[in-house]
Protein backbone atom coordinates (compact mmCIF):
# COMPACT_ATOMS: atom_id res chain seq x y z
CA UNK A 1 0.00 0.00 0.00
CA UNK A 2 1.37 3.56 -0.90
CA UNK A 3 1.33 6.32 1.22
CA UNK A 4 -0.24 8.79 -0.22
CA UNK A 5 0.77 12.54 -0.07
CA UNK A 6 -0.34 16.21 -1.53
CA UNK A 7 0.35 16.03 -5.12
CA UNK A 8 3.23 19.07 -6.02
CA UNK A 9 1.79 21.96 -7.92
CA UNK A 10 5.50 22.49 -9.44
CA UNK A 11 5.85 19.07 -10.73
CA UNK A 12 4.55 19.08 -14.15
CA UNK A 13 5.57 19.35 -17.88
CA UNK A 14 5.66 22.74 -18.15
CA UNK A 15 9.08 22.61 -16.62
CA UNK A 16 10.54 21.50 -20.14
CA UNK A 17 11.38 18.09 -19.07
CA UNK A 18 10.76 15.07 -21.13
CA UNK A 19 9.83 16.88 -23.94
CA UNK A 20 10.36 13.82 -25.88
CA UNK A 21 9.00 11.10 -24.09
CA UNK A 22 5.37 9.88 -24.61
CA UNK A 23 5.08 9.63 -21.10
CA UNK A 24 7.18 9.90 -18.24
CA UNK A 25 6.99 9.75 -14.28
CA UNK A 26 9.67 10.58 -11.77
CA UNK A 27 9.06 8.98 -7.71
CA UNK A 28 10.30 8.99 -4.88
CA UNK A 29 11.01 5.52 -4.30
CA UNK A 30 10.85 6.03 -0.50
CA UNK A 31 7.36 6.98 0.12
CA UNK A 32 6.23 6.43 -3.81
CA UNK A 33 5.40 10.12 -4.22
CA UNK A 34 5.05 11.14 -7.51
CA UNK A 35 7.31 14.09 -8.27
CA UNK A 36 6.48 14.85 -11.96
CA UNK A 37 4.43 13.34 -14.29
CA UNK A 38 3.61 13.64 -18.05
CA UNK A 39 0.81 11.47 -19.62
CA UNK A 40 1.40 8.97 -16.36
CA UNK A 41 -1.47 7.00 -16.63
CA UNK A 42 -1.45 6.40 -21.19
CA UNK A 43 -1.39 2.94 -22.23
CA UNK A 44 1.59 2.16 -24.34
CA UNK A 45 3.35 -0.73 -24.92
CA UNK A 46 6.38 -1.44 -23.15
CA UNK A 47 8.99 -3.75 -24.47
CA UNK A 48 11.53 -4.94 -22.56
CA UNK A 49 10.14 -2.97 -19.48
CA UNK A 50 7.81 -6.21 -18.96
CA UNK A 51 10.79 -7.86 -17.03
CA UNK A 52 10.78 -5.84 -13.93
CA UNK A 53 7.66 -7.83 -12.80
CA UNK A 54 9.69 -11.10 -13.98
CA UNK A 55 12.50 -9.85 -11.92
CA UNK A 56 9.88 -8.95 -9.05
CA UNK A 57 8.25 -12.86 -8.78
CA UNK A 58 11.82 -14.14 -9.44
CA UNK A 59 13.13 -11.76 -6.14
CA UNK A 60 10.15 -12.33 -4.46
CA UNK A 61 10.31 -16.29 -4.77
CA UNK A 62 13.83 -15.73 -3.71
CA UNK A 63 13.31 -13.83 -0.64
CA UNK A 64 10.53 -15.99 0.48
CA UNK A 65 13.11 -19.12 0.45
CA UNK A 66 11.13 -20.48 -2.09
CA UNK A 67 13.81 -20.39 -4.57
CA UNK A 68 17.29 -20.31 -4.53
CA UNK A 69 19.43 -18.54 -6.55
CA UNK A 70 21.90 -21.38 -6.34
CA UNK A 71 18.78 -23.53 -8.32
CA UNK A 72 19.87 -25.13 -11.34
CA UNK A 73 17.71 -24.16 -14.47
CA UNK A 74 17.35 -26.68 -17.48
CA UNK A 75 16.44 -24.67 -20.98
CA UNK A 76 13.28 -26.19 -23.03
CA UNK A 77 13.69 -26.02 -26.49
CA UNK A 78 10.38 -23.45 -26.57
CA UNK A 79 13.02 -20.81 -24.25
CA UNK A 80 16.20 -21.74 -26.52
CA UNK A 81 14.03 -20.56 -29.73
CA UNK A 82 13.34 -17.12 -28.26
CA UNK A 83 14.13 -14.37 -30.62
CA UNK A 84 15.34 -10.39 -29.96
CA UNK A 85 17.98 -10.14 -27.33
CA UNK A 86 19.13 -13.42 -25.67
CA UNK A 87 21.97 -15.27 -23.98
CA UNK A 88 21.71 -18.08 -26.51
CA UNK A 89 20.44 -20.63 -24.23
CA UNK A 90 20.73 -24.21 -25.68
CA UNK A 91 18.20 -26.73 -25.35
CA UNK A 92 19.09 -28.90 -21.97
CA UNK A 93 21.31 -25.95 -21.01
CA UNK A 94 21.25 -26.00 -16.93
CA UNK A 95 22.20 -22.43 -15.85
CA UNK A 96 21.77 -21.22 -11.74
CA UNK A 97 19.20 -19.05 -11.18
CA UNK A 98 21.88 -16.10 -10.08
CA UNK A 99 22.99 -16.39 -13.98
CA UNK A 100 19.77 -16.55 -15.45
CA UNK A 101 18.77 -13.00 -13.29
CA UNK A 102 22.41 -11.69 -14.76
CA UNK A 103 21.42 -12.59 -18.44
CA UNK A 104 17.58 -11.07 -17.74
CA UNK A 105 19.05 -7.74 -15.56
CA UNK A 106 21.83 -6.87 -17.47
CA UNK A 107 21.37 -8.53 -21.36
CA UNK A 108 17.52 -8.95 -21.36
CA UNK A 109 17.66 -12.19 -22.36
CA UNK A 110 14.15 -13.52 -23.63
CA UNK A 111 15.38 -16.71 -23.52
CA UNK A 112 16.27 -16.59 -20.17
CA UNK A 113 13.17 -15.08 -18.97
CA UNK A 114 10.86 -18.53 -20.21
CA UNK A 115 13.33 -20.12 -18.84
CA UNK A 116 12.55 -18.96 -15.15
CA UNK A 117 8.78 -18.15 -16.09
CA UNK A 118 8.64 -22.27 -16.78
CA UNK A 119 11.33 -23.44 -13.90
CA UNK A 120 8.96 -21.21 -11.37
CA UNK A 121 5.13 -22.06 -12.93
CA UNK A 122 5.75 -25.13 -15.23
CA UNK A 123 4.75 -22.54 -18.33
CA UNK A 124 5.34 -19.44 -19.73
CA UNK A 125 1.81 -18.78 -19.73
CA UNK A 126 1.22 -20.22 -15.63
CA UNK A 127 3.67 -17.28 -15.25
CA UNK A 128 2.06 -14.78 -17.30
CA UNK A 129 -0.91 -15.32 -15.37
CA UNK A 130 1.02 -14.66 -12.13
CA UNK A 131 2.69 -11.65 -13.46
CA UNK A 132 -1.24 -10.24 -13.88
CA UNK A 133 -2.39 -11.37 -10.24
CA UNK A 134 0.63 -9.34 -9.07
CA UNK A 135 0.06 -6.22 -11.17
CA UNK A 136 -3.11 -6.13 -9.61
CA UNK A 137 -2.36 -6.49 -5.84
CA UNK A 138 0.06 -3.80 -6.70
CA UNK A 139 -2.89 -1.56 -8.37
CA UNK A 140 -1.70 -1.18 -11.57
CA UNK A 141 -4.68 -0.23 -13.34
CA UNK A 142 -3.58 0.40 -16.52
CA UNK A 143 -1.28 -2.46 -16.95
CA UNK A 144 -1.76 -6.15 -18.69
CA UNK A 145 0.52 -8.71 -19.36
CA UNK A 146 0.66 -11.35 -22.50
CA UNK A 147 4.30 -12.69 -21.93
CA UNK A 148 7.44 -12.55 -19.50
CA UNK A 149 9.58 -10.83 -21.73
CA UNK A 150 8.47 -7.68 -23.57
CA UNK A 151 8.47 -9.44 -27.39
CA UNK A 152 5.42 -7.91 -29.44
CA UNK A 153 2.06 -8.65 -28.55
CA UNK A 154 -1.16 -7.04 -29.04
CA UNK A 155 -2.88 -6.33 -25.51
CA UNK A 156 0.06 -6.30 -23.79
CA UNK A 157 1.01 -2.74 -22.52
CA UNK A 158 1.27 -0.37 -19.09
CA UNK A 159 1.90 2.87 -18.16
CA UNK A 160 4.50 5.23 -16.65
CA UNK A 161 3.16 5.45 -13.56
CA UNK A 162 2.40 1.42 -13.30
CA UNK A 163 6.30 1.26 -13.97
CA UNK A 164 7.15 3.07 -11.52
CA UNK A 165 4.97 1.53 -9.06
CA UNK A 166 6.28 -2.04 -10.02
CA UNK A 167 9.74 -0.32 -9.83
CA UNK A 168 10.00 0.51 -6.13
CA UNK A 169 8.30 -3.03 -5.62
CA UNK A 170 11.66 -4.69 -7.32
CA UNK A 171 13.96 -2.15 -5.35
CA UNK A 172 12.27 -3.16 -2.17
CA UNK A 173 14.36 -6.64 -2.94
CA UNK A 174 17.90 -5.07 -3.00
CA UNK A 175 19.61 -7.95 -3.99
CA UNK A 176 18.44 -7.62 -7.25
CA UNK A 177 20.60 -4.31 -7.99
CA UNK A 178 24.16 -6.85 -7.34
CA UNK A 179 23.03 -6.99 -11.23
CA UNK A 180 21.35 -4.18 -12.25
CA UNK A 181 24.32 -1.99 -11.57
CA UNK A 182 27.26 -3.59 -13.07
CA UNK A 183 28.16 -2.40 -16.50
CA UNK A 184 30.05 -5.87 -17.72
CA UNK A 185 30.18 -9.15 -16.40
CA UNK A 186 30.42 -12.89 -18.01
CA UNK A 187 28.33 -16.37 -18.11
CA UNK A 188 29.77 -19.65 -18.95
CA UNK A 189 32.79 -17.44 -17.77
CA UNK A 190 35.14 -21.05 -16.78
CA UNK A 191 34.07 -23.02 -20.03
CA UNK A 192 34.05 -23.06 -23.13
CA UNK A 193 31.91 -20.80 -24.74
CA UNK A 194 32.53 -17.61 -22.22
CA UNK A 195 29.55 -15.11 -23.18
CA UNK A 196 30.07 -11.40 -22.14
CA UNK A 197 27.35 -9.29 -20.66
CA UNK A 198 27.22 -5.58 -21.24
CA UNK A 199 24.43 -3.46 -19.53
CA UNK A 200 21.66 -2.52 -21.69
CA UNK A 201 21.18 0.23 -19.28
CA UNK A 202 24.31 2.56 -20.05
CA UNK A 203 23.44 5.05 -17.54
CA UNK A 204 24.60 2.97 -14.80
CA UNK A 205 28.41 3.92 -16.09
CA UNK A 206 27.60 7.37 -16.88
CA UNK A 207 25.29 8.94 -14.52
CA UNK A 208 26.64 8.93 -10.85
CA UNK A 209 24.56 7.23 -8.47
CA UNK A 210 22.31 5.47 -11.48
CA UNK A 211 22.14 1.13 -10.08
CA UNK A 212 19.41 -0.49 -12.69
CA UNK A 213 16.69 -0.79 -13.20
CA UNK A 214 15.47 -1.82 -17.09
CA UNK A 215 16.20 -0.54 -20.79
CA UNK A 216 13.31 -2.00 -23.69
CA UNK A 217 12.63 -1.38 -27.48
CA UNK A 218 10.73 -2.46 -30.32
CA UNK A 219 9.35 -0.67 -33.26
CA UNK A 220 6.39 -0.16 -31.77
CA UNK A 221 7.33 0.88 -28.20
CA UNK A 222 10.54 2.72 -29.52
CA UNK A 223 12.74 3.37 -26.47
CA UNK A 224 11.88 3.18 -22.90
CA UNK A 225 13.48 3.20 -19.55
CA UNK A 226 12.69 2.42 -15.98
CA UNK A 227 16.12 4.05 -14.38
CA UNK A 228 17.13 4.44 -10.28
CA UNK A 229 19.54 6.62 -8.45
CA UNK A 230 20.31 7.35 -5.01
CA UNK A 231 22.19 10.20 -4.08
CA UNK A 232 22.54 11.44 0.03
CA UNK A 233 20.16 8.38 0.47
CA UNK A 234 17.47 9.64 -1.56
CA UNK A 235 16.42 7.30 -4.11
CA UNK A 236 14.25 8.03 -7.38
CA UNK A 237 12.67 6.01 -9.87
CA UNK A 238 12.31 7.80 -13.53
CA UNK A 239 10.48 6.10 -16.15
CA UNK A 240 10.52 7.48 -19.93
CA UNK A 241 8.25 5.40 -22.84
CA UNK A 242 8.50 6.76 -26.18
CA UNK A 243 11.34 7.95 -26.77
CA UNK A 244 12.84 8.56 -30.28
CA UNK A 245 16.48 7.50 -29.64
CA UNK A 246 18.68 5.94 -26.97
CA UNK A 247 20.44 9.35 -26.56
CA UNK A 248 17.36 11.35 -26.30
CA UNK A 249 16.28 8.95 -24.10
CA UNK A 250 19.39 8.85 -21.86
CA UNK A 251 19.88 12.86 -21.91
CA UNK A 252 16.04 13.33 -21.05
CA UNK A 253 16.41 10.80 -17.71
CA UNK A 254 19.62 12.52 -16.58
CA UNK A 255 17.63 15.81 -17.03
CA UNK A 256 14.99 14.39 -14.66
CA UNK A 257 17.41 13.33 -11.99
CA UNK A 258 19.22 16.40 -11.85
CA UNK A 259 16.36 18.24 -11.49
CA UNK A 260 14.76 15.81 -8.70
CA UNK A 261 18.34 15.93 -6.90
CA UNK A 262 18.35 19.95 -6.89
CA UNK A 263 15.15 20.23 -5.91
CA UNK A 264 14.24 17.74 -3.34
CA UNK A 265 15.24 15.22 -0.79
CA UNK A 266 13.96 12.30 1.01
CA UNK A 267 13.31 12.06 5.00
CA UNK A 268 11.92 8.85 6.45
CA UNK A 269 10.65 8.83 9.53
CA UNK A 270 9.76 4.75 9.35
CA UNK A 271 11.13 2.31 7.43
CA UNK A 272 7.92 -0.67 5.79
CA UNK A 273 7.66 -3.03 8.74
CA UNK A 274 9.28 -1.51 11.10
CA UNK A 275 7.48 -1.79 14.76
CA UNK A 276 6.06 1.80 16.17
CA UNK A 277 3.90 0.49 18.98
CA UNK A 278 3.40 -2.24 21.30
CA UNK A 279 -0.73 -2.56 22.04
CA UNK A 280 -1.83 -4.72 25.07
CA UNK A 281 -4.59 -6.83 24.67
CA UNK A 282 -6.30 -8.37 27.67
CA UNK A 283 -7.55 -11.81 26.62
CA UNK A 284 -4.95 -12.32 23.82
CA UNK A 285 -1.99 -14.32 23.60
CA UNK A 286 1.04 -12.98 23.25
CA UNK A 287 -0.56 -10.27 25.60
CA UNK A 288 1.28 -7.43 23.65
CA UNK A 289 0.44 -6.73 19.93
CA UNK A 290 3.21 -5.55 18.30
CA UNK A 291 2.23 -2.76 15.94
CA UNK A 292 4.30 -2.19 12.23
CA UNK A 293 4.27 0.22 9.71
CA UNK A 294 2.74 -0.87 6.27
CA UNK A 295 4.97 1.32 4.15
CA UNK A 296 7.62 3.92 4.42
CA UNK A 297 6.19 6.73 6.60
CA UNK A 298 8.38 9.31 5.07
CA UNK A 299 7.82 12.81 2.80
CA UNK A 300 9.69 14.09 0.41
CA UNK A 301 10.63 17.72 1.31
CA UNK A 302 11.12 20.47 -1.25
CA UNK A 303 14.78 22.09 -0.74
CA UNK A 304 14.87 25.68 1.03
CA UNK A 305 11.69 25.29 2.85
CA UNK A 306 11.00 24.87 6.56
CA UNK A 307 9.10 21.95 7.87
CA UNK A 308 7.38 20.87 11.18
CA UNK A 309 6.24 17.45 11.52
CA UNK A 310 3.73 16.49 13.65
CA UNK A 311 2.76 12.30 14.08
CA UNK A 312 -0.81 10.96 15.05
CA UNK A 313 -1.69 7.29 15.47
CA UNK A 314 -5.36 6.66 15.53
CA UNK A 315 -6.27 3.02 16.44
CA UNK A 316 -9.55 0.62 15.69
CA UNK A 317 -12.19 0.53 18.47
CA UNK A 318 -12.89 -2.27 20.01
CA UNK A 319 -9.68 -4.49 19.08
CA UNK A 320 -9.74 -7.94 19.87
CA UNK A 321 -8.00 -11.44 19.64
CA UNK A 322 -8.44 -12.97 17.07
CA UNK A 323 -6.06 -10.77 15.08
CA UNK A 324 -4.06 -12.23 12.15
CA UNK A 325 -0.74 -10.81 11.30
CA UNK A 326 -1.27 -7.91 8.41
CA UNK A 327 -4.56 -7.04 9.60
CA UNK A 328 -4.99 -3.41 10.05
CA UNK A 329 -5.33 -2.20 13.34
CA UNK A 330 -4.86 1.57 12.94
CA UNK A 331 -3.45 4.13 10.71
CA UNK A 332 -0.48 6.74 11.27
CA UNK A 333 -0.75 10.27 9.35
CA UNK A 334 1.95 12.84 8.79
CA UNK A 335 1.28 16.48 9.06
CA UNK A 336 3.56 19.30 8.09
CA UNK A 337 2.07 22.48 9.69
CA UNK A 338 -0.73 21.10 9.65
CA UNK A 339 -1.41 20.12 6.66
CA UNK A 340 -1.45 16.02 5.78
CA UNK A 341 1.46 14.95 4.07
CA UNK A 342 0.87 11.11 4.47
CA UNK A 343 -0.80 8.54 5.64
CA UNK A 344 0.17 4.68 5.89
CA UNK A 345 -1.81 1.80 7.50
CA UNK A 346 -0.28 0.23 10.73
CA UNK A 347 -0.41 -3.69 11.10
CA UNK A 348 -0.68 -6.39 13.62
CA UNK A 349 3.05 -7.90 13.28
CA UNK A 350 1.99 -11.11 14.44
CA UNK A 351 -1.06 -13.70 15.07
CA UNK A 352 -2.65 -13.21 18.64
CA UNK A 353 -5.03 -15.84 19.75
CA UNK A 354 -7.84 -15.56 22.23
CA UNK A 355 -6.68 -17.08 25.22
CA UNK A 356 -9.26 -19.64 27.56
CA UNK A 357 -10.92 -18.89 30.48
CA UNK A 358 -8.42 -19.65 33.13
CA UNK A 359 -6.43 -17.95 31.10
CA UNK A 360 -8.00 -14.53 31.76
CA UNK A 361 -9.45 -14.94 35.55
CA UNK A 362 -5.56 -15.80 36.13
CA UNK A 363 -4.55 -12.55 34.26
CA UNK A 364 -7.80 -10.48 36.40
CA UNK A 365 -5.89 -11.53 39.63
CA UNK A 366 -2.82 -10.23 38.72
CA UNK A 367 -4.25 -7.10 37.62
CA UNK A 368 -6.07 -6.94 40.65
CA UNK A 369 -2.75 -7.87 42.96
CA UNK A 370 -0.59 -5.69 41.13
CA UNK A 371 -3.01 -2.37 41.42
CA UNK A 372 -3.44 -3.26 45.35
CA UNK A 373 0.73 -3.41 45.37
Amino acid sequence: MKVQSEPNDDANPSDGLAREARSAVVMDAATGKVLFEKDAHRRLPMASITKIMTMLLIMEAVDSGNLKLTDQVKTSEYAASMGGSQIFLQPGEVMSVGDMLKGIAMASANDACIAMAEHMRGSAEGFVRQMNQRAAQLGMKDTHFVNCNGLPAPDHYSSAHDIAVMSRELLKHSKVLKYTSAYSDYLRKDTDHPFWLVNTNKLVRFYDGVDGLKTGYTQEAKYCLSATAKRDGFRVITVVMGEPKTSIRNKEVSELFNWSFAHYTSKVLYQAGQSVDELELRHGHPEMLKVVTADTVGMVEEKGQKHDYDVDVTYKENLAPPIKSGHQVGTMVVKDNGRVVASVPLLAGHDVRRTGFFTGVGRALRDIVTFGS
